[in-house]
């Protein structure tokens, strides 16, 4: 099932707390994560993170809504064509509101002038990995970075995808 009445907005002061839960719930039901990843101490510094992350971000924060409810999330932050960020809440993954996300961020970009829109994942978060496919995107780098909300060094990959050209 595709969501179809799906409302995608910028983030206002209230919907931090929403907005942290939903990031820690989807990290949380990730497969990317290998068993060494979560134990107490990198669970409650990444809950930490995305209860902070509204608050303390420089960039732009899009919610989507369904019926009145965040349901997913998606950021710009750092340079003008990154995003940093896009998570949904598990109970609605697979059904179109990372897509919806990730487009409307895209159009925005490209709105913007801007050539390309960067992003990262880690490598084995594949049904990630297969949406930004979909999308355009192509890996352009795969490697182990240190993650600063982690603590650790994980496998990532980055994508890039080209805008109309400029």
């Amino acid at each position: 099932m595709v969501v179809t009445d799906l409302r995608i907005r910028i983030i206002v002061p209230a919907d931090h707390e929403a907005v942290g839960a939903i990031g820690f719930a989807a990290w949380a039901a990730g497969e990317a994560f290998e068993d060494c990843y979560r134990d107490t101490h990198v669970i409650a510094k990444v809950q930490q993170e995305f209860a902070a992350f509204p608050d303390e971000t420089k960039g732009e924060i899009f919610v989507a809504e369904l019926a009145g409810v965040i349901v997913g999330w998606g950021a710009r932050e750092g340079e003008r064509n990154y995003v940093s960020d896009l998570w949904v809440h598990p109970d609605c993954q697979g059904k179109g509101v990372g897509r919806a996300l990730l487009l409307h961020l895209c159009e925005l970009m490209a709105t913007e002038g801007l050539a390309t829109v960067r992003l990262e994942t880690h490598a084995r978060n594949e049904r990630a990995i297969r949406l930004y496919e979909r999308c355009g995107f192509s890996t352009i780098w795969h490697g182990v970075e240190f993650s600063k909300s982690m603590g650790v060094p994980l496998e990532m990959v980055h994508m890039e995808k080209p805008l109309a050209d400029r």
